[in-house]
């Protein structure tokens, strides 16, 4: 652990200080069991080693399984206060009512949160971090609390970024094609043993076959996700919006700077496992062409432009699960309005949309305070 040296701020206090841990700061994974969690584990086995101890968290049913991370397999805590001692950096992946909860007692203990639950996404004193795009947001923090975006928002908002530092976003349409890892390990169980229900049944062709196939099998889904798509995501809110449709809506608008940007979303769930997809109409300030864009995207940090459609080369879930980069194809400029471009992004929910977004902040932090 860092030593408690008299007078030395720990890293939520040293942000644009100059000052220098004289060892490696400690990570904390809360939520390490979890399906992000474990892909968070991946990842920082992955990248450049700048963590001390990698101390691994989560509640009291899951606490003393081992866990693998960086070659080594590690014990899990239970998540207590004490859980925090000597930890610089916590990142969460829990649900929102355990992360409001225990944020903040991470931070009393000295410790800058990554929180990738929706609990402070919408908090004006905690900033919500996309690197690519406004890396500098992470540090200021008056609450020690950085916001990861939601999973949808990730998939497309570091092309956007892209988009919108040269030409300026005005206006933004998206449709969303959502995987079913994003509901967590019961949202991808549930999609498996979907498809081995109507697996090799002659369905999909009759009012209802494959409800009735699947029965009460939804798990957390409000109808079967197998050979079908589901137009919900969410909970329900105000005017028939679901709340991940505003989410994107929020979440575009506050990582953007672009406070009153006009946004609509409607959110789909499809059979994919991991992956989302996304059709976004963007208006720009300026005209826009597809060679401009292709210009931008080509060099864009975090982007890999695949968009030859004469060859068969764009995006789809499938070919982008398990890489880092958001995926962006079929870029076409709108036929009615010369400022308006048509995209299709992919993303892996899992990485970019949740457990890399939330180490790359981390490397933000570490790098900020001179560690």
């Amino acid at each position: 652990m860092i030593p408690a040296e008299a007078g030395r701020p720990s890293l939520a206090d040293t942000a644009g200080t100059g000052a220098r841990p004289v060892t490696k700061p400690h990570l904390a994974i809360v939520g390490a069991t979890g399906a992000v969690g474990r892909v968070l584990l991946g990842i920082l086995s992955e990248r450049a080693d700048i963590w001390g101890e990698i101390r691994l968290i989560d509640s009291s049913r899951s606490a003393s399984h081992g866990l693998t991370v960086r070659g080594e397999e590690i014990e899990v805590v239970e998540l207590s206060e004490d859980a925090f001692d000597g930890i610089d950096v916590a990142m969460f992946d829990v649900p929102d009512e355990i992360a409001a909860r225990w944020a903040p007692v991470a931070v009393s203990k000295g410790a800058v949160v990554v929180d990738n639950s929706g609990a402070f996404r919408g908090d004006p004193d905690v900033p919500l971090v996309v690197p690519e795009v406004n890396g500098c947001a992470a540090r200021i923090r008056p609450r020690g609390i950085i916001a990861n975006p939601h999973c949808t928002t990730l998939s497309m908002i570091v092309v956007l970024g892209a988009l919108h530092a040269a030409y300026g976003l005005s206006e933004l349409v998206v449709s969303s094609y959502q995987a079913a890892s994003s509901a967590g390990r019961a949202g991808t169980e549930t999609l498996r043993a979907q498809l081995a229900m109507v697996s090799g049944e002659e369905l999909g062709a009759a009012p209802g076959d494959v409800r009735r196939a699947v029965g009460d099998a939804l798990g957390p889904f409000p109808a079967p996700l197998a050979l079908n798509v589901v137009p919900w995501a969410g909970s329900l809110q105000e005017d028939g919006w679901s709340s991940e449709e505003l989410t994107i809506r929020e979440e575009s608008r506050k990582v953007l700077g672009l406070p009153e940007l006009p946004v609509t979303a409607t959110c789909v769930r499809v059979p994919v496992v991991t992956g989302h997809s996304m059709a976004v109409h963007a208006r720009f300030e300026k005209e826009i062409t597809v060679a401009g864009a292709h210009e931008i995207l080509a060099v864009a940090p975090g982007v890999v432009l695949c968009d030859d459609p004469a060859e068969g080369e764009y995006p789809t879930p499938s070919d982008v699960a398990g890489t880092d980069p958001t995926w962006v194809g079929r870029v076409r400029r709108s036929l009615d309005d010369p400022r308006a471009l048509e995209l299709f992004v992919c993303g892996d929910n899992l990485r970019k949309g949740a457990a890399l977004n939330a180490a790359q902040i981390g490397e933000l932090v570490v790098g900020d305070t001179g560690a």
